[in-house]
């Protein structure tokens, strides 16, 4: 076989294995991604515990219990989100009603100002726009996709719970799968760079949604918004995805105008909203973030989109720590490293250009 050859049959090769992963990760959805969800929340727990392990008091206890305890509290978070989702459904649907009004009127208001005679009703509206709609099928849709994002949360936490009763032995079977000194040093390398790089990332940009959620819940529970709760975790969730987690803040904003039909309430609620949003992004996370994830901002895009049409909202939330994964894994290798570079937004190795401060002029002493 010629080189031209064994290059042709390399490609082909790796293109049919590209064709096969893509293939396993949409008909594995159910299967593969509660294994995702859980080795990223993972990360998220063991950088909790370590936290507890600096606190007083709480480091005597030992490793195992710490995870232990921050992983009960991540079932209680996770069995809390359920009831809110299902209690806010129920809630919709009672208000519904109240809220067309509201509509209604702030619609015969704004006809009123422009000068219109008359405006459509709300019925005729729905029955042009929205021919087939049907309230109950959308509420039992709803409650539908609850049921199923509760038994995917079951599993999330069954996964978890064996990830972390095993990752404390996970060096002693690096240790044994690879008994060659230097190739065992490698990959445990390899493995230490990439818990620690994903691990720093996932929980500082946790603490930025937890941060943002609890800001943007204070402000729409003292404009007395309804579900406040509902849509501040909705906005801290939102906000794992980059470039669009703003559009969570959509949906709280939509709500206000159908719930008090002001729109200077809904302007008010907006630009607290969107500012609480703005200081995160722009004053948090530079701040906390020390550059961890070194990706292309088209690569963070194209991630997005892959994944997104993959696993929907999940897939999307799951992009940029999965992508950095493949990058830090390809980085290691020198058969792959040439991936990770057409990944990062910098050359993996090197430091980023420093500016180099301009030498002053002496002044020109004047003769007397």
């Amino acid at each position: 076989m010629t080189p031209d050859q064994a290059r042709f049959a390399t490609f082909v090769l790796a293109a049919l294995l590209a064709f096969l992963v893509v293939w396993l990760l949409v008909v594995g959805q159910s299967i593969i991604l509660p294994i995702f969800t859980a080795i990223i929340s993972v990360y998220v727990l063991s950088k909790a515990a370590d936290a507890m392990g600096r606190l007083p008091l709480l480091d005597r206890l030992p490793s195992l219990v710490r995870r232990l305890l921050v992983l009960v509290g991540f079932i209680l978070c996770l069995v809390a989100f359920g009831f809110v989702i299902s209690t806010t459904v129920d809630q919709l649907m009672e208000e519904a009603a109240t809220y067309r009004e509201n509509l209604a009127a702030f619609a015969a208001t704004l006809a009123d100002f422009v000068g219109l005679r008359s405006i459509p009703t709300w019925d005729q509206i729905r029955n042009t726009v929205f021919p087939e709609l049907d309230l109950k099928d959308l509420a039992l849709g709803l409650l539908g996709s609850v049921t199923s994002l509760g038994s995917g949360i079951f599993l999330v936490v069954v996964y978890a719970v064996f990830l972390i009763a095993e990752q404390g032995s996970m060096a002693h079977k690096l240790e044994a799968a690879f008994p060659m000194g230097d190739r065992a040093s490698r990959i445990a390398k390899l493995f230490s760079e990439t818990n620690q790089k994903i691990g720093d990332y996932l929980a500082m940009k946790t603490l930025v949604n937890v941060v943002l959620g609890a800001v943007s819940y204070v402000i729409m529970l003292a404009m007395g918004l309804d579900f406040a709760l509902f849509w501040a975790v909705m906005i801290a969730l939102f906000n794992y995805i980059p470039f669009v987690g703003t559009v969570a803040v959509l949906f709280p904003i939509l709500l206000s105008l159908a719930q008090f039909g002001s729109l200077t309430t809904t302007l008010v609620l907006a630009a607290l909203l969107l500012m609480a949003q703005l200081i995160s992004d722009n004053v948090l996370e530079p701040k906390l973030f020390s550059r961890q994830l070194n990706l292309s901002p088209f690569v963070i895009i194209v991630a997005l989109s892959f994944w997104t049409a993959i696993w929907g909202l999940p897939g999307a939330i799951l992009a940029i720590p999965i992508t950095s994964m493949i990058a830090i894994i390809c980085e290691a290798f020198p058969a792959t490293r040439f991936i990770a570079i057409f990944l990062a937004d910098r050359v993996p190795g090197e430091d980023p250009p420093v500016e180099r401060a301009r030498p002053r002029r002496r002044a020109k002493r004047v003769p007397a």
